[in-house]
């Protein structure tokens, strides 16, 4: 199924899925048309400068306060939030992690995440979360509120559609997906069993980046990102709502499908994006660009040019750089780096690092091309080479971050990451020209 979207980022929308069911001219008038109710959703404070205020407003068959409830608590153990007060004291040092593998019985996007990663405070709007999803089963009479972030979710395997209040997005490996903080959706299975890579991020919202001297075009244009238009549910069939806050998961009953708004306009809205949009923009004479000439979102902090978080993707480019050694060089970053591999290869390190998995960088320490890499590409002929077959992507951010309990113990982390630059061996002489 094609669903209909509204191209665009940052844009103000208006969708309606009855004729006549969107006011015109006014927000709230005496009476909605179909007996709706009108209700705001606001992303900002209400005094936000206008270049970041961001709300919607939704008309629906009930009010909100009518998908709500008493609630009680619930339990979703490998869920965690910042400040994670169970981490595991992991020795300082790189990491990384084989896939983790499918749920054997029937397991939903809520219980089916793995927080890897957790840096900041969610009660203080500060730093973010990487994680990874394993679904089995789809949330049919389940639906979520995730009140501590936004969230950004990077499928590897499977397609998925996110049924949002604000309408349907379909998603598979190789696009990705934003869901405002405190968005209502369901997430279901499209075909068969899905795996993917979930970043929470509690600060600023996700915006694109500048562009400064590359100019009006490329990188990520805001044409390529989708919106859903308006589609609902008039269902009385019980559901569970579940919302996590602060950190805690709590759930109420409802007797109806709370996922019920007509009509909207505004733009505090979810959108989807297809990665193979991404122009990338890299050298054309020697040396290359620093990673960020890849960012495709950005959730800016306080300080200017240091993000909360960047995602940063690595796709297919051609290359074609004279006398450069042509992967990422190795380095050393104040960013903190989390990793993961969507398909393919990534071309510093084409064996450990596979699809589904992840690795952690994090800030100061170390990293690069490994062993064969390095052998690679210092002897390789340097003709124009086209990178096909990949697409690795970064969550960075400004904070080191804390390895979960669960990512220290599972024994999908790899014991001997470290050993990939064990092979790495002085060259240095003091002869001109050696190693050359």
């Amino acid at each position: 199924m094609t669903l209909a979207m509204m191209p665009g980022f940052g844009n103000d929308f208006e969708t309606e899925a009855l004729e006549g069911a969107l006011p015109q001219g006014r927000n709230s008038p005496q009476k909605c048309a179909y007996g709706l109710y009108a209700e705001q959703l606001s992303g900002s404070p209400f005094t936000a400068p206008r270049a970041t205020n961001e709300r919607s407003w939704l008309y629906r068959i009930r009010p909100s306060v009518r998908h709500s409830g008493r609630f009680a608590r619930t339990d979703v153990p490998l869920w965690k939030t910042a400040p994670d007060g169970d981490p595991d004291d992991l020795p300082l040092g790189q990491y990384r992690w084989n896939p983790l593998p499918l749920p054997t019985g029937d397991v939903d996007f809520i219980d089916g995440v793995r927080t890897m990663t957790s840096t900041g405070d969610a009660r203080q709007h500060v730093g973010m979360t990487a994680g990874i999803y394993t679904m089995t089963s789809s949330m049919t009479d389940r639906v979520l509120i995730n009140a501590d972030a936004e969230m950004l979710i990077v499928p590897q395997q499977g397609e998925i559609e996110i049924f949002t209040e604000m309408g349907r997005m379909q998603i598979g490996p190789g696009q990705i997906a934003i869901v405002p903080r405190g968005m209502m959706a369901k997430y279901h299975l499209l075909d068969g069993a899905a795996r993917g890579y979930l970043c929470e991020n509690y600060g600023a919202k996700f915006t694109l980046p500048d562009r400064g001297p590359i100019g009006a075009n490329c990188l990520a244009n805001p044409r390529d990102f989708k919106t859903p238009v308006a589609a609902f549910e008039d269902s009385q069939s019980a559901h569970q709502l579940v919302i996590k806050w602060c950190g805690g998961f709590h759930v109420t009953e409802l007797g109806h499908s709370p996922l019920d708004v007509v009509a909207w306009h505004g733009n505090y809205v979810p959108c989807c994006y297809d990665l193979s949009t991404f122009s990338p923009v890299g050298a054309i004479a020697f040396d290359h660009p620093d990673p960020s000439i890849f960012t495709v979102l950005t959730a800016p902090s306080e300080t200017a040019g240091t993000a909360n978080i960047d995602f940063v993707i690595f796709p297919p480019r051609w290359l074609v750089a004279e006398n450069t050694f042509r992967p990422p060089w190795y380095h050393r970053n104040i960013m903190s780096e989390f990793m993961g591999l969507v398909t393919g290869q990534y071309d510093a390190k084409e064996e450990g690092f596979v699809p589904g998995g992840a690795s952690l960088h994090n800030m100061m320490l170390p990293h690069g091309p490994d062993l064969d890499a390095f052998e690679k590409a210092s002897n390789a002929e340097l003709k124009p080479v086209k990178l096909t077959d990949t697409m690795a992507f970064m969550f960075e951010t400004r904070f080191p971050q804390k390895v979960s309990r669960f990512a220290a113990t599972t024994d999908r982390l790899q014991d001997d990451y470290i050993d990939c630059w064990g092979g790495l061996k002085k060259q240095f002489d003091g002869t001109p020209g050696a190693g050359s």
